[in-house]
C-alpha cells in the first residue's frame, strides 16, 4: 500500500505534500528532523491521506495535489 498524505506545521501553518509506503515511520521522520525540507517547520499533524496500491498511482495524484496547492481545488481538499 501506498499513501498520498498532506500534513500541517503546527508552528507555521505551512503544508507539506508527499507519498510514502510507510506513513507512520515518514511523519515521525518529519516530526524528528530528519527530512531537511521540513525540520524548520515542525512539528507536523497529519490532515490528509490516500491509499493506493501501486508507487506510481500515488506519485501521480501527489503531483496532482501539488499542481492545485493553495487554490480552492486544495482548500476542498483539505477542509473535509
Amino acid at each position: 500500500m501506498w499513501f498520498v498524505y498532506i500534513l500541517k506545521s503546527e508552528k507555521l501553518g505551512r503544508h507539506y505534500i508527499g507519498c510514502t509506503a510507510n506513513l507512520e515511520k515518514r511523519l515521525k521522520d518529519h516530526n524528528s528532523g530528519r527530512t531537511k525540507s521540513t525540520k524548520n517547520y515542525a512539528p507536523y499533524g497529519l490532515i490528509y491521506k490516500e491509499e493506493f496500491i501501486t508507487r506510481s498511482e500515488a506519485y501521480k495524484r501527489e503531483k496532482q495535489i501539488k499542481r492545485y496547492k493553495s487554490g480552492a481545488a486544495f482548500k476542498k481538499l483539505i477542509c473535509n
